[in-house]
């Protein structure tokens, strides 16, 4: 006996349907709570799907919301359906799947899919085969509704589709879908096109046995006269570029005529598929050799395609050009992302500075608030990549098309050409050095415009060839772009104010202390935006500040500086509450700030050090309650608790040993304990960053808890976490330098009698990891200097140990600069060739390449390096010693023999 509602019943859930559809909250609330009752009955989604199906009298709105509810429900319990309710719903959905209504149709496909996506597609056997059946139906809904359907459960399910869970269902469907490549209907077309899609990433084996025959399906459809399909025939192409590049090579120069015609299509959303295909090109070694004769007819449409639209110009309310006491809504600002501290080397010939992550990624996008991609970002991007594929080769396509643009008068094709020059700038700077003198005075011009879209692009470009700008004598250039920049930081608009505080910040880090002399300007510019700014840009000023510290650093240690920013950064510090994530970038701006002021921040390390062992005291104490009760306390915002950290991290950092007496007056290092076993990498990788820094500033306090931490460190050198792994090894080589030190002084023991117990818990490790392949190079200077240091302090414990990682050792620290870590490692590893000669024999090459990389040791360093080579030339006689330094090359060879006199 077939399921039948009772009037009365269904009459209740028409009415609560009606009502869901109310914009009143106080119905809404009421329709939630009248939901939950019904969710009693097991019978109630029997009422869903009857309304959906078969009430054709009611209208569509209304079956379909019916619907909708049906699948939320699916989603919450399906499990808890009982088994007759569940097969009339899967039932009703198969017989119903051609209604004629499309938003039925979709409706019914997408509870389709969601049953299936809650494992139903292994126990609803017959599922599959139906729906492939129903594509042979002669009525258009029917087929159209299944294909619908298929298309949702290609996309959910492809990979369970192509596993043996199922018997290989894909050996039928792919040919079938292929079939469907040439029939008469284009929606019918683009499902299939989109079916066969969802496979190729996961290169299914029975699309891969099918290649040709969808390849060839695809270039019949070339021409198609539906944008959709189109679309889809592009997405497939710039798919197959990446999985499946052999197939399309033969047939690549029809491909890429094909996708210069799409990339102009007259819809955007074609135009924009085919425009990745440039850029998945451009990731493929092949793609100079095949684009190399097509450059002339690429550039003009990717520059075409970097203008604004008018509808981006609408969106970006091109024409309100002062917008500042406009304040910001809450969806204006992105969230952000703390990057936590990771301890750095500084390198020969270039900066490596604490804030860079190992696994950094540089993301500088133009106008990324309109984060939708479209067009323009997308061309732009194939821009900036073949830049860096074809280096120089791509200018004389450029620069003809680049002097009609920039100085065109129409805005909005002089702004593309100001993009253009900026995404050209990271892959053709030689080539375009020549015509920067020429480029760079109109660019600053442009800052001028009197379209705020212009003065923004501006902004952004000019940030791209700061390198530069700052390698000229800084009359020429710095001057000009920083007093223009300054002012378009005080810009009425918004989005100028935005891009040039950006703008402003990556010139800050190219000049460093070239910006020195004009400090006081600087600050005074940035002091009066913090009146001036909205929400959004102040987190941005925010960074311009850190930024400005970090490039200074104690130069900004001046009374005259320190009265003008102190005031409204305090100010904006007392203005925040605990809770508020504000907090973030300021506290980031505040660690960088107490670095480089040093003792010039005292007078305000008191109240900034008990907020932040607040804030960590805080969220550990809602993390212990959430942990408890999940289920009555929400989880904390860990990042407060990072930022915390990092900015206690700064202070220890500038303020040295005057952060003892705060260290004593807090239990930081009970708290510390705590985050040191977080189950969040990102705390843990701030708390060894802390636990170094309060190791150089005060160890006295640390000392205590040496045995309690050790242990700790050493489960926490697993370079799984790269960064975490980092910070430990750094924390553990300061500890040992600190043990060292601490106990010479003290006692007549050898150095190494206090860390002694330490080694075995560590030194396996580190050991293990320097010999890692793909390690990267900040974590493999960063373990050798440990090792190094271990080995001063232990060289009985660490010596034996030579042979295993003293050639790592030696190739790993030859690029670092000269400075304290280098030296202390240095002088570990002669202490240990003087416990241990055997050990470095093997690879003396090695070491000799190292000890050479020093530009300048101490001199009892020296004396050291000396000992050491002669001793080993002596020994080996002098025969030898020749045979041996001939395999040098000629650079080593000089400066040994210049430096050391071997």
């Amino acid at each position: 006996m077939e399921w039948q509602p009772d009037e009365q019943g269904l009459q209740q859930v028409l009415q609560l349907l009606k009502d869901s559809q109310s914009p009143n909250t106080v119905t809404q609330r009421a329709v939630q709570q009248k939901l939950e009752q019904l969710n009693q009955f097991p019978d109630f989604n029997n009422y869903l799907i009857f309304v959906l199906t078969r009430l054709k009298t009611e209208d569509e709105p209304t079956r379909s919301l019916s619907g909708l509810i049906l699948k939320n429900n699916v989603k919450a319990h399906y499990q808890n359906f009982p088994p007759t309710v569940a097969d009339f719903i899967k039932q009703e959905c198969l017989n119903n799947i051609g209604d004629p209504s499309p938003l039925i149709r979709a409706t019914i496909g997408i509870l389709i899919t969601t049953i299936a996506s809650k494992g139903e597609l292994q126990t609803w056997p017959e599922l599959l085969p139906q729906l492939c059946n129903l594509l042979n139906s002669e009525d258009y809904n029917t087929c159209e509704g299944s294909f619908g359907a298929l298309q949702k459960i290609c996309e959910d399910s492809s990979e369970l589709l192509d596993s043996d869970a199922l018997n290989r269902p894909l050996n039928i469907m792919i040919p079938k879908f292929l079939q469907f490549f040439k029939h008469c209907s284009p929606k019918i077309r683009s499902h299939a096109i989109a079916c066969v899609n969802q496979f190729i990433i996961g290169r299914a084996q029975a699309l891969m046995d099918n290649i040709d025959t969808f390849i060839e399906s695809l270039f019949a459809l070339a021409a198609d006269e539906d944008s959709e399909v189109r679309k889809n025939v592009c997405r497939a192409l710039v798919m197959l570029l990446e999985v499946r590049i052999d197939r399309l090579i033969p047939h690549m120069h029809s491909i890429i005529q094909y996708m210069l015609q799409r990339t102009q299509d007259p819809d955007e959303n074609v135009a924009l598929e085919a425009c990745e295909f440039w850029l998945t090109l451009a990731e493929q070694p092949i793609c100079k050799e095949m684009l190399s004769g097509h450059l002339v007819q690429l550039i003009p449409i990717l520059v075409n395609g970097m203008k604004y639209s008018e509808i981006d110009i609408i969106l970006l309310k091109g024409d309100v050009e002062e917008d500042e006491a406009v304040p910001d809504s809450d969806q204006d600002i992105k969230p952000r992302f703390h990057k936590s501290r990771t301890v750095t080397l500084q390198h020969e010939g270039g900066e490596g500075e604490e804030g860079e992550d190992i696994d950094d990624e540089d993301d500088d996008d133009d106008d990324d608030t309109l984060s939708d991609w479209n067009l323009r970002k997308c061309s732009a991007a194939a821009l900036d990549v073949l830049a860096n594929v074809f280096r120089d080769e791509l200018l004389p396509h450029l620069l003809p098309l680049l002097k009609g643009l920039l100085f065109h008068p129409d805005w909005v094709i002089k702004e593309s050409g100001i993009l253009v020059l900026g995404a050209i700038a990271e892959g053709c700077m030689q080539g375009m050095v020549p015509y920067l003198p020429e480029l760079i005075p109109h660019l600053i011009q442009c800052l001028c415009d009197k379209k705020a879209l212009v003065r923004s692009i501006a902004c952004w470009t000019l940030s791209r060839y700061a390198h530069w700008v700052v390698s000229q004598p800084p009359d020429s250039y710095l001057k000009p772009l920083m007093t223009e920049l300054l002012k378009r930081i005080l810009d009425g608009n918004k989005r100028v104010q935005e891009a040039a505080c950006s703008a402003f910040a990556t010139l800050e880090e190219e000049a460093c202390t070239e910006l020195v002399p004009y400090l006081s300007f600087i600050l005074d510019t940035l002091v009066f935006a913090f009146g001036k700014y909205q929400h959004k840009n102040l987190l941005i000023l925010y960074d311009a500040i850190g930024t400005l510290a970090d490039s200074v650093g104690h130069h900004l240690n001046q009374p005259e500086y320190i009265q003008k920013l102190m005031p409204p950064l305090i100010a904006k510090w007392n203005e925040l509450k605990d809770e508020d994530k504000d907090l973030f970038p300021l506290l980031e701006c505040l660690s960088s700030v107490a670095t480089a002021l040093q003792s010039g921040f005292l007078p305000y390390c008191e109240p900034v050090y008990q907020r932040c062992v607040t804030l960590v005291q805080k969220t550990l104490a809602q993390a212990m309650m959430y942990n408890q009760h999940p289920d009555q306390y929400e989880a904390p915002d860990k990042d407060f608790m990072i930022v915390a950290l990092d900015l206690l991290s700064g202070l220890a950092e500038g303020l040295g040993g005057h952060v003892e007496q705060l260290v004593a007056r807090s239990n930081i290092m009970t708290l510390l304990f705590q985050c040191m076993q977080d189950t969040m990498p990102e705390v843990r990788q701030s708390s060894f960053a802390l636990l170094g820094d309060l190791t150089k500033a005060c160890f006295l306090h640390v000392k205590p808890c040496i045995a309690e931490f050790m242990p700790i460190l050493g489960l926490n050198l697993n370079p799984e976490f790269i960064s975490v792994c980092n910070n430990a090894t750094w924390a553990i080589g300061e500890i040992s330098m600190q043990m060292g030190t601490s106990v010479k002084q003290q006692t007549g023991d050898g150095p190494g009698a206090e860390m002694q117990p330490y080694v075995g818990m560590v030194l396996p490790h580190l050991v293990e990891i320097i010999n890692r392949p793909n390690t990267p190079k900040t974590l493999l200077e960063n373990t050798a200097i440990t090792i190094g240091r271990l080995g001063y302090v232990c060289p009985q414990e660490v010596a034996p140990q030579l042979q295993q990682f003293i050639r790592p050792w030696c190739t790993s620290l030859r690029n670092i600069r000269d400075n304290e870590e280098k030296d202390s490692a240095f002088r570990g590893i002669c202490v240990m060739i003087g416990v241990n000669p055997a050990g470095v024999v093997q690879d003396f090459i090695f070491f000799c390449d190292a000890v050479a990389s020093w530009v300048n040791p101490k001199d009892d360093l020296r004396d050291m390096f000396y000992k050491i080579l002669h001793g080993f030339k002596d020994q080996v006689g002098e025969e030898n010693w020749q045979q041996f330094s001939e395999q040098f090359p000629p650079l080593l060879k000089e400066r040994l023999s210049a430096c050391y006199g071997v």
